[in-house]
């Protein structure tokens, strides 16, 4: 029989697997997403259809498939670890979903959706930090970036220690998959916000 975490791990992947980016695009007749921009199946990547609409839609709901992976496990299970490996397993499924191939978003949304479930004051942390470094800078991605550091950060300090790795671990991936931003900002061509 399996284990309640691997289970939850499974029940997070399939949630976060569930490409809504290109799955309202495909709804609304735009061009298939994975042709455009960065191929990425996020927010980000839907604003560059046009769709300003489409792309909130896709952020509130890849953050929700996230919240609701880890809320529902923990309603499910008294298992204290299974919400995380829920988390673990949504955000890997967004970034990594198995219907495409494997190629899916960036991980920020879900990333902050199991956050916020997990523990709703390093999710707080996450949206403030996120804000201030995109205000500052002018950069979504560096917002993500200075996010993902501070969401570890501030769960050691609230004493989550396992979510606390599990989340510095999280943000490892998240920077790996902005490592082509990461280049841009370094070489000073990243798109600012608002900028086309």
């Amino acid at each position: 029989m399996l284990s309640a975490e691997l289970l939850a791990l499974l029940f997070g992947y399939f949630c976060g697997s569930i490409p809504f980016g290109l799955l309202l695009t495909r709804m609304a007749g735009t061009a298939d997403l994975r042709s455009i921009g960065s191929g990425n199946i996020g927010a980000t990547n839907v604003l560059r259809t046009g769709r300003k609409d489409l792309a909130a839609a896709t952020l509130l709901l890849d953050a929700l498939k996230g919240l609701a992976a880890v809320l529902l496990v923990a309603h499910v299970t008294s298992s204290p670890l299974a919400p995380l490996f829920a988390a673990a397993g949504a955000f890997l499924g967004h970034v990594f979903p198995v219907w495409l191939k494997f190629k899916g978003g960036k991980g920020v949304a879900t990333f902050l959706g199991t956050l916020l479930a997990v523990d709703w004051r390093a999710g707080i942390v996450f949206i403030a930090m996120w804000l201030l470094a995109a205000f500052v800078t002018r950069y979504s991605s560096m917002g993500a970036l200075v996010a993902s550091i501070a969401a570890p950060v501030a769960l050691f300090l609230f004493h989550r220690i396992d979510a606390g790795i599990l989340y510095a671990l999280m943000a490892v991936l998240l920077w790996y998959m902005h490592r082509g931003n990461i280049s841009r900002l370094v070489n000073g061509t990243e798109t600012k916000i608002g900028q086309r």
